[in-house]
């Protein structure tokens, strides 16, 4: 299909989509994806699986429209929490509260809320239109994508993860370990058989990320709050004036650059299978942070650092509809959910899926851009709303914070032991945060660590135990060469800042 035909089915979508049923489904999906996002412990994944009952009345177009709504809306809203409480929202959130929480600490907490729906509607928008004219070549090259792939690509998120902070490198490749250790809980991947279950059933299907998140971030800071003498838990938290709420020129071109690298990244990110906004937002990071002349910013409330994630996390969940509707295989687990809700309609994705069903899949692509952009209008006039939540004082705001955590947490999978597993992540935050120790490297490796298990062997099973796969394919070759360069580099330019630095006299 080539571009003008694309153009004109996507016009063909565009009146599928303005339809006022369909208008109504986009707008009620993006309001519920944004509550979704906002509230800590809920998820696109806990969003969209709760929702699919409500659509058992609707034709499959509508109900498609609706949930995948509820997918991109939950991006948008993750940031909030992240940025006002310290709280990921969501799972791909999780990188907004290193520098969004210090912009809000700073009383800039409407730019950052702003910067967020600026750059999440652009990247969205941007990476719509790959996935409207790229959509056949690109599928074509992630179905490329093979076990030792994603296992390359997966060591090189692990040493780029060891870097995103920007604290001890040691400190951090220990907190990866003990991620990977905490994602062997439950059964084997690959031969079924209980893994540090202890006996437990509720330990089977492993330890709960949200559950992590929520500990380490959440329950960690109110911890941490709680010790903090009197008088700084009762101070009020001074908002700017109305006007002063949203970014300034400066913010918006020193934001432009970070959002569109963001929206590219996400968008290749997206195609790869796994948690692609996780990795995304974490590579974005990385990546404003290494080209920056001030990195020394980042972690104080730096701006790039709060756009360039989001506008990638946002991206990626677009570009994940590729994979799903042009070859049914879902590489994020939001979107399997959405595979369960097709096949529930009665449509199978696949190759055959746009000749078979045109108006289902260039309406969806289409009510995309109008969710998009009901999103920018919904989350720009709502930054003062937001904003506000800073006003309330620490010893009213921390107790909420806590019962927005335990009640979030236990909506998910209504699990007890998910409240303890949260409580003592929440505990080991605290230390850490004592120790000078990072909980991002661990959240990272608990959500790639079976991943890379599984790629991993079965990388060997293909091979026969022959670990000459990894470099017999080229672009398993090409991650793992990127990865000796990330690490290599950076000790080659210590080593010659050392040798060139002048001796002290004896």
């Amino acid at each position: 299909m080539d571009v003008l035909g694309s153009f004109q089915h996507l016009l063909g979508g565009f009146g599928v989509a303005t339809t006022m049923q369909n208008l109504f489904y986009c707008l009620a999906g993006a309001i519920v994806g944004t509550l979704v996002g906002v509230l800590p412990g809920l998820g696109p994944i806990a969003g969209i699986a709760l929702l699919i009952p409500a659509t058992f009345g609707l034709n499959a177009t509508s109900a498609i429209i609706m949930l995948a709504g509820i997918y991109y809306g939950a991006m948008y809203g993750g940031s909030t929490t992240s940025i006002l409480i310290n709280v990921p929202g969501e799972t791909a959130s999780v990188m907004t509260c290193i520098d969004g929480y210090q912009m809000a600490r700073q009383g800039r907490a409407g730019p950052a809320l702003a910067l967020c729906a600026i750059g999440s509607f652009v990247a969205g928008g941007l990476a719509i239109l790959g996935l409207v004219f790229l959509a056949p070549p690109l599928a074509e090259a992630a179905l490329a994508f093979g076990p030792p792939e994603f296992f390359s690509l997966m060591v090189f998120g692990f040493v780029v993860l060891s870097n995103v902070t920007g604290g001890s490198l040691l400190k951090s490749l220990m907190m990866a370990v003990v991620g990977l250790l905490i994602g062997t809980i439950g059964l084997d991947p690959v031969s079924g058989n209980p893994r540090f279950t202890f006996g437990q059933v509720s330990l089977l299907g492993g330890i709960e990320f949200v559950a992590v998140a929520i500990g380490l971030f959440g329950i960690a800071e109110v911890l941490d709050n709680v010790e903090k003498p009197d008088a700084i838990l009762e101070q009020r938290v001074l908002v700017p004036r109305f006007r002063e709420l949203y970014p300034t020129l400066h913010d918006l071109r020193e934001s432009l650059g970070a959002i569109l690298r963001g929206a590219g990244l996400g968008f290749g990110v997206g195609l790869v299978p796994g948690p692609a906004p996780v990795i995304a937002t974490y590579g974005s990071y990385m990546l404003e942070k290494r080209i920056s002349k001030h990195p020394e910013e980042f972690g104080h409330g730096a701006i790039r650092g709060v756009a360039g994630p989001e506008a990638a996390n946002n991206a990626a969940c677009q570009s994940a509809f590729i994979p799903l509707f042009v070859l049914g295989i879902p590489f994020a687990p939001p979107t399997a959910i959405l595979l369960g809700a097709l096949m529930i309609h009665g449509v199978n994705p696949g190759p055959n899926m746009i000749a078979e069903h045109p108006d289902l899949f260039w309406g969806v692509v289409a009510s995309m851009f109008i969710g998009n952009a009901i999103l920018l209008l919904l989350n720009l006039p709502f930054v003062p709303l937001f904003a506000n939540i800073l006003r309330i004082p620490k010893k009213i705001l921390l107790p909420l914070v806590m019962l927005f955590c335990l009640t979030g947490m236990y909506s998910v999978n209504n699990f007890l032991v998910d409240l303890w597993v949260m409580l003592g992540c929440g505990a080991l935050g605290y230390l850490m945060r004592k120790w000078a120790y990072e909980g991002a490297p661990l959240l990272l490796a608990l959500v790639l660590g079976p991943k890379l298990e599984v790629a991993f062997r079965q990388s060997l099973m293909i091979s026969h135990g022959s670990f000459g796969i990894f470099l017999g394919r080229p672009v398993s070759l090409v991650f793992l060469l990127a990865t000796l360069g990330f690490l290599l580099v950076p000790l080659a330019m210590r080593l010659v800042r050392t040798s060139g630095a002048p001796r002290r006299a004896a």
